[in-house]
């Protein structure tokens, strides 16, 4: 039987420890050919038309031509080259990282905090890194012969769509993710009459600069999830890297819950166990937004979302970076409309708003810390 090609891979990165330790785990893998390595951006930029790799793996600080600004070169020469950035655990990292994702780069992954373990960075990589390379060049790259074929997507269960009032947006994410939040958010309109709750795969010091990034380009407040805050309208909160997010129903009120449960689709915090969450405290009036990423998270949280009654959009295929998520969604059924990613923040506002503009509030609504009633 005819065997695919490997996935090409060079190397980027000024650590001679850190590329031999990439060089070894990724050649592990039969899937995985590395090409070549570089040790700064003018050596890589003058391999690439040498090696004609499938992807870059990129390190963010390098001398001589650091990171971001050979990222810059390969954007210009190679637009469509998937890299993936390969930076510290470090606010300075996770700084360079997301300008380097506003960049263009396809992904990143985090260096194993301890490269004195030889064996605990080589699973570090073989449990991040490897998926990242296979998803990202699935396309690319000719894979297997003679798989079955694809199963058809199952005919969704009848199930009655009343429209109701929509009184919380609830989006997951994961690879291309913060481009695409950065595009989605400051389409929201200031008086949004609900609000936002969002998980983005990310660690930890990651999504609180995520946030800040998102908020100083947006029309509403957007913050870090924290324990115990109340929803409230024209709002959004992105769960932090490490904690599940969950919104609980207190009285009228609902608020944000952090926890740190066991990952759930090996992610932490993960769409599924937030859109539970709002399923569960908002019933039928939930918009639950599942947008590019690897992965099958938000697949059981979307159908937690059906069941209580609510509706669940997706981004399409061609506009994602990965159709990992969404894809599966898709396949599964839970999805009520598909839509580019430009047009995905205008098709949240119409909904949300065409449905509050013709319901009367019939009590407990929005996730607003709303007070009761004056006797």
């Amino acid at each position: 039987m005819e065997t695919s090609p490997a996935i090409r891979v060079l190397i980027v990165d000024d650590s001679v420890v850190i590329r031999r330790i990439l060089t070894d785990t990724l050649s592990e893998d039969p899937e995985i050919k590395v090409v070549g390595s570089a040790g700064d951006g003018h050596i890589a930029l003058a391999k690439i038309p040498q090696l004609n790799p499938d992807i870059v793996t990129l390190d963010v600080e390098m001398p001589v031509m650091n990171g971001l600004e050979t990222l810059a070169e390969v954007r210009k020469l190679y637009p469509k080259m998937p890299v993936i950035m390969f930076s510290t655990l470090t606010e300075r990292g996770a700084s360079a990282t997301l300008d380097a994702l506003a960049l263009g780069a396809s992904d990143y992954a985090t260096k194993p905090s301890n490269t004195g373990s030889a064996s605990v960075a080589m699973e570090s990589i073989r449990h991040e890194l490897i998926p990242k390379i296979k998803a990202l060049c699935a396309g690319r790259i000719a894979r297997k012969p003679a798989a079955p074929a694809p199963m058809a997507r199952p005919a969704p269960r009848p199930r009655i769509l009343s429209h109701p009032r929509i009184d919380i947006v609830a989006i997951g994410t994961s690879t291309g993710g913060p481009n695409a939040l950065a595009e989605v958010f400051p389409g929201i309109p200031k008086d949004f009459p609900v609000p936002v709750v969002a998980v983005q795969h990310m660690p930890p010091v990651f999504t609180k600069l995520l946030a800040e990034r998102l908020a100083n380009r947006s029309l509403i407040p957007i913050e870090e999830g924290a324990a115990g805050v109340d929803l409230s309208p024209a709002h959004a909160w992105i769960a932090p890297g490490n904690f599940h997010m969950v919104v609980r129903r207190t009285g009228v009120r609902r608020r944000l819950e952090l926890n740190q449960d066991p990952p759930q689709n090996s992610c932490r915090p993960a769409v599924d166990v937030l859109f539970r969450s709002v399923a569960a405290a908002y019933g039928p009036n939930v918009l639950g937004v599942v947008m590019t990423g690897m992965g099958a998270d938000g697949v059981l949280g979307s159908q937690a979302i059906h069941e209580a009654g609510g509706e669940v959009i997706i981004q399409d295929e061609a506009s994602s970076v990965v159709w990992g998520m969404p894809g599966l969604v898709h396949a599964a059924g839970q999805d009520d409309g598909m839509y580019p990613l430009n047009q995905l923040a205008p098709e949240i506002a119409r909904r949300v708003l065409e449905s509050r503009a013709s319901k009367v509030d019939p009590g407990v609504h929005a996730g607003a810390a709303l007070e009761p009633p004056a006797r």
